[in-house]
């Protein structure tokens, strides 16, 4: 497995993402190692390498061009609610997650990212449900679980992922705008430190649950996760037959 990530992520949950090696080097995420690695070949040595569990992290905003016969899956991961660049020749299986793709038009298959009955369900056919542009509630907390840039600006922090914080508190800065707790909760995610972000980007989280540990992967992350894994693993299947 290879990952590709923006030379500067976007990520919230930072604990729980590969794309922290791209700031840190490397990350570990339960167990698994994500490592930077700076070119595709050496990517490729690393995939090679069959005593190496490490998962190759590569900053490249678009697929790479790899040798051989190019990769058998492509996920497209980039959540952005709406298809950027992906389309169902990028590769034999190409899975896509959530809205903004159908499945047999500009991929394989489609994975549910909406919270609910359907969330993980791998869709071979139709899309994923239309975006709502409110996230699904959580502790009786919705939309005021995210934390909005209130300007353009660089972020910084005075909490960490993983604290407890009350209502109204100071949690940071873009620019000269503070960025307060909309609620008492736990900081489950925070946009690198320097970050430099628009007005109105997804810069945080405030979970309002507090016995959450945030290096543990979300109910949420795993369903969709094993979702496009089940597509995957389909798909590996009927080639075998």
């Amino acid at each position: 497995m290879l990952v590709t990530e923006l030379p500067a992520p976007l990520t919230v949950r930072r604990t729980v993402a590969l794309s922290t090696a791209v700031t840190d080097g490397t990350v570990a995420v339960e167990g698994l190692v994500g490592r930077r690695v700076a070119t595709v070949d050496a990517a490729l040595a690393v995939l090679a390498d069959r005593s190496c569990s490490e998962v190759p992290v590569l900053v490249s905003p678009d697929l790479p061009a790899l040798t051989g016969d190019g990769p058998s899956i492509v996920v497209d991961a980039r959540l952005a609610k709406r298809n950027l660049d992906t389309t169902i020749d990028d590769a034999p299986l190409v899975i896509a997650l959530g809205p903004g793709f159908t499945a047999g038009v500009d991929c394989d298959a489609v994975i549910e990212t909406e919270r609910g009955h359907r969330l993980g369900r791998a869709l071979w056919t139709g899309s994923a449900a239309a975006d709502t542009g409110t996230p699904g509630p959580v502790g009786g907390r919705a939309a005021e679980r995210v934390l909005r840039a209130p300007t353009a600006g660089a972020v910084s922090w005075q909490v960490a992922i993983g604290d407890r914080v009350t209502t109204g508190s100071t949690l940071g800065w873009v620019g000269d705008r503070a960025v307060v707790a909309p609620f008492d909760g736990l900081v489950r995610g925070a946009i690198r430190p320097g970050a430099e972000v628009i007005a109105g980007l997804k810069i945080g989280d405030v979970d309002p649950r507090t016995d959450l540990d945030c290096n543990e992967i979300s109910d949420k992350a795993l369903a969709v996760g094993g979702g496009a894994l089940e597509a995957a693993m389909t798909w590996l299947g009927r080639a075998v037959r």
